[in-house]
């Protein structure tokens, strides 16, 4: 093989190599950026839908209290 083809596939190595561990990192950073999104936003939804209803229910029955004196 001519020495400069050589060259010329061993720059193209290094350069895939340098783009596959950057695609790592972005892959990385966007699983953490899911999850993180999980955490602050759906968690709290699902919790609100345990929590509220009680929360109503027992404020509503405290004031059917009140208007009954």
């Amino acid at each position: 093989m001519e020495p400069k083809l050589q060259e010329q596939l061993n720059e193209q190595e290094i350069k895939i190599n340098q783009i596959y561990e950057s695609v790592k990192k972005t892959e990385r950073y966007l699983r953490w950026t899911f999850w993180v999104t999980i955490g602050m936003v759906v968690l709290p939804v699902v919790l609100a839908l345990f929590i509220i209803p009680p929360l109503v229910s027992e404020m509503s029955e405290s004031l059917s209290g009140l208007t009954g004196l």
